[in-house]
């Protein structure tokens, strides 16, 4: 996902994660694109201080499932690509937030 694709999916209200379902991408109430490690709380920004650039890969940005899916079983930490980046055994995510660009 772009940048724009991003923000946009953000504003219409949709759940976007990085990298797995640990990492949600969200807009704080002053209008920051961050993205926050769920089991921790630790939170980057979306962006580099450009705001130009992701902290990400583009490919590794993806809209949740619906809800009705099995959040528990390990499958909700891959990517939509099938990669498994962050998880461990069992489905923890093993892999702490990307170092900021």
């Amino acid at each position: 996902m772009t940048l724009e694709e991003i923000k946009a999916a953000i504003d219409a209200g949709q759940t976007v994660h990085w990298a797995n379902t640990g990492y949600r991408v969200h807009k704080d109430r002053l209008g920051q694109y961050l993205i926050t490690f769920e089991p921790n709380g630790s939170t980057i920004g979306l962006t580099d201080r450009s705001g130009l650039r992701l902290n990400g890969d583009e490919a590794e940005f993806f809209i949740a499932e619906s809800e009705e899916g099995d959040e528990n079983t390990q499958d909700s930490h891959l990517r939509p690509d099938g990669q498994g980046r962050g998880s461990a055994f069992g489905g923890e995510v093993a892999q702490s937030l990307r170092r900021q660009r």
